[in-house]
């Protein structure tokens, strides 16, 4: 599918209102928590974190030059902030945990609203193309 049909098929699940509000939120909250959690584990001289975020931008990329630019800008900021939290004295992994736990109550809530399931129980890739719709307006 091309990124075109992607976000199409998320809007069907994705247009009450206050849903998507939640998810403007609640998806970035949720990336960060997952980039956070995976930059716990080191790999070496990097940690998980950047390794599933150059997954993610090649994936982007496949999709759509910009939108891979657009999701570096998010997500390098992202893994240089949860690299710093340790040195701010805020542990990662249980800091992460939690606003990863709040952040899918959020969504659940929104899609309780909508009455429809989140687009990733039809398809897992559906949790790459969330972070892109919430910046649609930058591709």
């Amino acid at each position: 599918m091309t990124l075109e049909q992607w976000l199409a098929e998320y809007d069907l699940s994705h247009r009450h209102p206050v849903n998507i509000r939640i998810h403007k939120v609640c998806v970035p909250l949720i990336l960060f928590s997952v980039l956070g959690m995976l930059a716990a584990l080191p790999l070496g001289p990097v940690n998980a974190g950047w390794l599933a975020a150059a997954l993610g931008l090649a994936y982007y990329l496949k999709l759509s030059p910009r939108a891979a630019l657009v999701m570096a800008a998010i997500v390098v900021p992202m893994l240089l902030i949860a690299g710093q939290m340790p040195h701010w004295g805020a542990p990662l992994l249980p800091v992460c945990a939690a606003i990863f736990a709040l952040a899918w109550v959020g969504q659940f809530v929104g899609h309780k609203l909508e009455g429809k399931k989140p687009s990733f129980f039809r398809d897992v890739q559906f949790l790459l193309i969330g972070p892109l719709w919430t910046v649609r307006g930058m591709l």
